[in-house]
């Protein structure tokens, strides 16, 4: 089985933010925190990561469709949109958490911070899973890129 380079890559680094995230919320339990700071922004460097690799190969290769079972289709694309509101979701509340702690507003992190680290795992998770449904489980389908499908070239 040979798997795409670049989707497996950033499904790396969003595993990675996740891990680091849950190791960042381990730390601040132990009252760790410089350890806490770094290892939180290394999990926003990951995801960032993650995020630039996506964009660049939907906007430059394509996005890849369902390649599975059509009758499958409905649930893959109802799982697929789901998980693109929890990475929504997760991102605008990581960029308003991640700030928040730059700007020393601790209530306002300590609230939002759990939240965030949840709507993140399950994030993480459904990525995996939309990946594995991709490129694991099934074939992908057809990929065509924001500029073929729009432009025609």
């Amino acid at each position: 089985m040979s798997l795409p380079l670049l989707p497996t890559i950033s499904t790396f680094f969003i595993v990675l933010s996740a891990v680091l995230v849950a190791i960042g919320w381990t730390l601040i339990i132990q009252r760790k925190i410089e350890a806490h700071k770094k290892v939180m922004f290394a999990a926003a460097i990951a995801a960032l990561s993650f995020f630039i690799i996506y964009a660049s190969r939907t906007v430059f290769v394509g996005n890849t469709a369902f390649g599975g079972p059509e009758e499958y289709k409905i649930y893959y694309t109802i799982f697929l949109v789901f998980h693109i509101i929890l990475a929504t979701t997760g991102a605008v509340f990581g960029l308003i958490t991640i700030w928040a702690g730059y700007k020393n507003n601790l209530t306002r992190h300590r609230k939002l911070g759990p939240i965030t680290s949840i709507i993140w795992f399950f994030t993480a998770i459904t990525g995996v899973a939309v990946y594995l449904l991709l490129y694991v489980i099934y074939h992908g389908g057809e990929t065509t890129s924001v500029f073929k499908a729009i432009l025609g070239f």
